[in-house]
């Protein structure tokens, strides 16, 4: 399978870091290319006794043959950019494309009050009011930054090179689907589309050249922030189900409802989705904690498996068992 694109299927938060990293040290690909609107993106990454908290770089970095790339339509911070090199040891096999416009503070200050915070829920993070500049034309440009001189490329020439050539290449998007600003609940949304076909052009690759679509869905349905969400838990119901998060950017509690069938089959849709993938069974099954194995799983625990697959007419392919990378029963080896 030379390209497989990775997206999430609701409000974002469902363990797509995690799946990348899986994928990205079990499949070994050469190349992992994140797309996406920018660092208002939040991946934790639980690998042994280290967590990571991504933000900037694709998740795949743990693979330490794998070059990591940001494609030309994401937004970079270069201080998270630099910070995220020198701390996940990347150096040398990070680059970002030449047309990554620049977040710079006049686009925090922008994202840190007003409408964009109060109102939309906002994660601050400056995405927003740069994206807002690209369109006018106006942004600065990754190759107008000296400091990054050394780390940009053309990342749609290495990206199409490498699958000319048959390599791997890993395509890892951010946000999740009912984020995107073209299909999501706007204007409680993200500043871009972040469905496959988004985030494929974000990075320059086009649609024949796609072999896999993975949509990731978490096992219950959470959102940061404001926005609509069909049959929302109380606080209290949340907390009883074990079912409290907060968000990797923002700190912010995760709001929590049942999986939502509409918004999964939307989601597939939207992206035409090869296959799925579902994370945090163990939460919702913890009798399911750490198992490696299909035939292994609850009778509870398969029957919700196959009641998604029934329902969506996708195959589940990856189930997330646990915190940690490893915590994965891959059925496409079963």
């Amino acid at each position: 399978m030379p390209s497989t694109v990775v997206v999430g299927g609701f409000f974002g938060d469902e363990g797509k870091g995690k799946i990348v990293s899986y994928l990205s040290k079990n499949d070994n690909p050469s190349i992992v290319v994140r797309g996406g609107a920018g660092p208002n993106a939040g991946h934790t990454i639980k690998d042994g006794s280290t967590t990571y908290k991504v933000r900037m770089l694709p998740s795949g970095f743990l693979n330490k043959n794998a070059k990591v790339m940001i494609g030309p339509g994401v937004v970079v911070n270069p201080d998270i950019f630099f910070k995220e090199i020198e701390e996940y040891d990347v150096s040398g096999r990070a680059f970002l494309d030449k047309h990554c416009g620049i977040i710079e503070q006049n686009h925090l200050d922008q994202d840190s009050k007003g409408r964009l915070k109060d109102k939309i829920g906002s994660t601050g993070s400056g995405t927003g009011p740069a994206n807002a500049e690209r369109a006018m034309r106006t942004l600065k440009m990754a190759k107008d930054i000296e400091s990054l001189s050394s780390y940009v490329i053309d990342v749609p020439d290495e990206v199409n090179s490498a699958l000319k050539n048959q390599k791997n290449v890993l395509i890892e998007g951010t946000q999740g689907t009912h984020l995107s600003l073209w299909h999501g609940t706007y204007p409680f949304v993200t500043s871009k589309d972040v469905t496959a076909s988004g985030i494929c052009a974000d990075i320059g690759v086009g649609p024949k050249l796609v072999d896999e679509v993975l949509v990731v869905f978490k096992a219950y349905l959470t959102r940061v922030g404001t926005g609509p969400m069909s049959n929302e838990l109380s606080a209290e119901e949340t907390e009883q189900k074990g079912w409290a998060e907060f968000g990797t950017v923002t700190g912010r509690p995760r709001r929590a409802a049942e999986f939502d069938f509409e918004l999964a089959q939307r989601a597939i849709m939207l992206s035409s989705a090869t296959q799925l993938s579902i994370t945090k069974l163990d939460v919702r099954f913890p009798e399911c904690a750490g198992i490696k194995s299909e035939s292994e799983l609850s009778t509870e625990a398969k029957s919700f498996i196959k009641n998604i697959e029934d329902k969506l007419k996708t195959p589940v392919t990856l189930i997330g068992t646990g915190p940690f990378v490893n915590d994965v029963i891959d059925v496409r080896e079963q």
